[in-house]
């Protein structure tokens, strides 16, 4: 036969049992937190590394070049100040960017327009030497940058924290939405600059031919890129990572161009006019 318990004993009792519910609960919120809630210092690392994406360098091309002509000075001095205003450009868009695009996006979106918009300065400022002295060599390989890692951007150009997932949100409508979906991507259309040319000097003609050559060379490489980064990047994907280096590509070649007829006859102007290429769907 059971024994009642006084009063006193059926409080502890309660006590003690509502002692073991909170502990029990603790223990299944703490569990909780442990299985994949986020601490609270996630969320201010994840802060910091919106906050800093890093910073674009490029190598030096002043102190690479040999003594400048007097008559080259002021052009060459020109062209070395652009290259300091694309980088400060490609770092601007940097830090308006974090967040934007795959894991690919800085390479695709700003790194590598950057280096063709150093390509083709680079290349007149050696023009620029070479017209009254000798044409320096091997400057195109200063044209590259690099992503100065911070936060959590990674060395080789991706945001590792800062980006979206691939094939999220905005992703999904990425190059392909811009061209017209995946299903029909489009294809690139440029200004055909051979029927634009005045007559060419004989001794000028093969590289002439060899540069209207690289044209189409460009236009197919942008072409391939455009049907294989599908998906990829945000809306203006398409512009800034495929139809914006190609125009500088073709501005460069066209200028050789330009330039290669000029020597022994009248150099063609307005010829950059034709540089810029579109989407057709």
């Amino acid at each position: 036969m059971s024994r009642a318990l006084p009063k006193y004993s059926k409080r502890r009792v309660a006590i003690i049992g509502g002692a073991a519910a909170v502990a029990l609960s603790g223990a299944v919120i703490a569990g909780t937190a442990l299985a994949g809630q986020p601490a609270k210092g996630d969320g201010a690392q994840a802060a910091r590394t919106l906050a800093d994406p890093g910073t674009v360098s490029c190598p030096d091309v002043a102190s690479r070049l040999p003594a400048v002509p007097a008559s080259a000075k002021a052009e060459v001095n020109r062209n070395l100040a652009l290259l300091q205003t694309q980088i400060q450009e490609a770092d601007t868009r940097l830090k308006n960017t974090v967040g934007q695009g795959g894991p690919n996006f800085v390479n695709n979106a700003i790194l590598g327009p950057l280096k063709d918009k150093r390509v083709s300065t680079i290349d007149r400022i050696a023009l620029a030497i070479g017209r009254k002295g000798t044409k320096p060599a091997g400057l195109d390989a200063l044209a590259p940058c690099a992503l100065n890692a911070a936060g959590g951007t990674a060395a080789g150009g991706g945001q590792a924290q800062a980006t979206a997932t691939p094939g999220t949100g905005a992703e999904q409508q990425a190059g392909g939405a811009a061209a017209g979906g995946s299903a029909a991507v489009g294809t690139i259309g440029c200004p055909d600059v051979a029927s634009r040319l005045p007559a060419v000097p004989a001794s000028a003609k093969a590289e002439v031919d060899r540069n209207l050559a690289l044209l189409q060379t460009q236009i197919q490489e942008a072409d391939t890129r455009l049907k294989n980064t599908v998906g990829q990047g945000g809306p203006n994907f398409v512009n800034n990572a495929i139809l914006g280096p190609l125009k500088d590509k073709r501005v460069s070649t066209i200028d050789r161009i330009a330039l290669a007829i000029g020597r022994k006859g009248t150099k063609p102007a307005g010829l950059d006019a034709l540089a810029a290429c579109t989407l057709t769907k």
